[in-house]
């Protein structure tokens, strides 16, 4: 203090960090802040850089986001990493300063060059989603993997997707499984959740549901909602755990809280077959669960993040040309949402080209080579006409793999008969949004789109539908298409020849792709 009060900067900054944590004095957010504004005034780039985090944060002051700025700016011009990094995150989220991406590359890219963990992870980040850099899969595991040697979690996470991916490096799920682990170790929840499901599914490790479950559990424990959801259909399956309904509600309780849709409707189909107490039960438990919080270290430095990893929305598409545009309804991919389609190649990143909201269509464009489905106009498409479709439902539930629905035109018009759409047979369920409908001859005749609302049927009509499902006519496709030529004009020739429809259905198949939204 003596120090401090004959205006040395060093001994000012220390005083505030006494002040700050409570040592040698009582805990006093605000006396800190003075102190860090008198060694900031000094220009101690470390007292401006914690003075930058006192003012995001509003630790004893004013919350204050472009005021953060300007100390971390100031902290920064001193090649000090943190600050830098801290910069980099304003800018990538528009905090206390207009949105830029490319302003945040280049500070993360400053802080990394000083071998800053998260300005390496979030640098690769960026890299692998081509935010404010191009795109750019080798120099992203480049990054992720100095962050990684660092021990990273995160980054070791990230490291281990490229690996299973094989997007920057090549295909190796052994070697994903590896730094799956290692970031599980540290606690870091999705790595737990992707490690059980590898397990659950003998991705580069041998099939062990028990430990799929194990690791399950420890990310259900720190509330991924994911880790949760499947966590409970383990426990309603009895699959790498006795089977127990009630606990399989409890988790699937509380990934429903969460927002997790999927769940909610599986939550609910289990409540059909348990008893009132059972139901209460499991509601009890879910209300008593605690998340498990990770250690914290005392810091007032909280790391931010600049990323979410886990799609918000999954559908299906189909290519319709060999250089990588494809299709899928303009609710599932939205308009200039972050969007991956996961391909027979792997999982690929794609860009919304154009959209058309009163048809709910959507074009998308991923980079490679593919085999497309022809389209033919549906003007001769007549009642009864035997149609298929292949598409992702409910992938928390059924899984990746590509599901096959066959059926009939029901209907020329969908409903209130509108000339859209045709009204089909075929059993599609949430997720199959986007797919091809085809004909027997392999052609596109329309786009599946909707389901007819259970709850509102039943209200109006007093009864339940049963497969009543609606797909927009190929000829409003053709049309939507015209207005993209480049696209128009490389379509594939309608196929003119009978098939054999396991040949149809293989075609369907390699043209369809998971659409997962971020």
């Amino acid at each position: 203090r003596k120090a401090a009060e004959q205006n040395l900067a060093k001994a000012q900054f220390n005083l505030g960090i006494c002040y700050a944590n409570g040592r040698g004095v009582a805990q006093d957010k605000a006396e800190a802040v003075k102190w860090f504004r008198k060694a900031a005034a000094q220009n101690l780039a470390e007292a401006q850089f914690y003075l930058g985090v006192y003012y995001a944060n509003g630790l004893g002051v004013a919350q204050d986001e472009a005021e953060a700025v300007k100390w971390f700016r100031k902290a920064a011009a001193q090649n000090l990493a943190g600050a830098q990094y801290f910069l980099g995150v304003c800018y990538a989220n528009g905090r206390g300063v207009a949105q830029d991406e490319a302003e945040a590359v280049k500070w993360f890219r400053k802080a990394a060059a000083q071998n800053l963990a998260d300005a390496q992870f979030n640098l690769g980040i960026c890299y692998a989603n081509g935010r404010g850099v191009a795109q750019d899969y080798e120099e992203a595991v480049k990054w992720f993997r100095k962050a990684a040697a660092q021990n990273h979690a995160s980054a070791q996470c990230s490291l281990g997707v490229c690996y299973v991916n094989g997007r920057g490096v090549a295909q190796d799920e052994a070697e994903a499984v590896k730094w799956y682990r290692k970031a599980a170790e540290q606690n870091e929840a999705q790595a737990q959740c992707t490690l059980g499901a590898c397990y659950a599914n003998g991705r580069g490790v041998a099939q062990d549901e028990a430990e799929a479950v194990k690791w399950y559990r420890k990310a259900a424990a720190q509330n991924f909602v994911f880790a949760q959801y499947l966590l409970g259909i383990c426990y309603a399956k009895g699959e790498g755990v006795a089977k127990d309904e009630v606990e399989g509600y409890k988790w699937l309780l509380l990934a429903a809280g969460q927002g997790d849709e999927q769940a909610r409707k599986l939550a609910s189909s289990l409540e059909k077959r348990m008893t009132r107490q059972e139901i209460a039960e499991g509601q009890k438990r879910a209300r008593n669960f605690k998340p498990r919080e990770a250690p914290s270290s005392g810091s007032d430095i909280s790391i931010p993040r600049i990323f979410e990893t886990r799609p918000e929305g999954s559908g299906t598409g189909f290519f319709i040309t060999e250089d990588g545009y494809l299709i899928t309804n303009e609710h599932v991919a939205g308009n200039g949402a972050l969007v991956r389609v996961v391909a027979q190649d792997g999982i690929l990143p794609a860009r919304v080209v154009k959209v058309d909201s009163a048809n709910d269509l959507a074009l998308l464009k991923a980079e490679g080579r593919f085999a497309p489905l022809p389209l033919v106009s549906s003007r001769d498409v007549k009642l009864g006409r035997t149609v298929a479709t292949v598409g992702f439902p409910n992938i928390g539930l059924q899984g990746f793999a590509p599901k096959l629905a066959k059926g009939e035109i029901a209907a020329l018009s969908g409903a209130q008969d509108d000339p859209r759409y045709f009204q089909i047979s075929a059993p599609v369920q949430p997720g199959n949004s986007g797919g091809a409908l085809v004909d027997e001859r392999g052609n596109v005749v329309g786009v599946v789109t909707a389901k007819l609302s259970a709850k509102a049927t039943l209200a109006t009509s007093g009864a339940l539908p049963e497969n009543v499902n609606y797909a927009v006519k190929s000829s409003f496709l053709l049309s939507f298409l015209e207005s993209v030529p480049e696209v128009a004009a490389r379509l594939r020739e309608p196929n003119l020849k009978d098939r054999k429809f396991e040949d149809v259905v293989k075609a369907a198949e390699q043209a369809a792709v998971l659409v997962l939204v971020y």
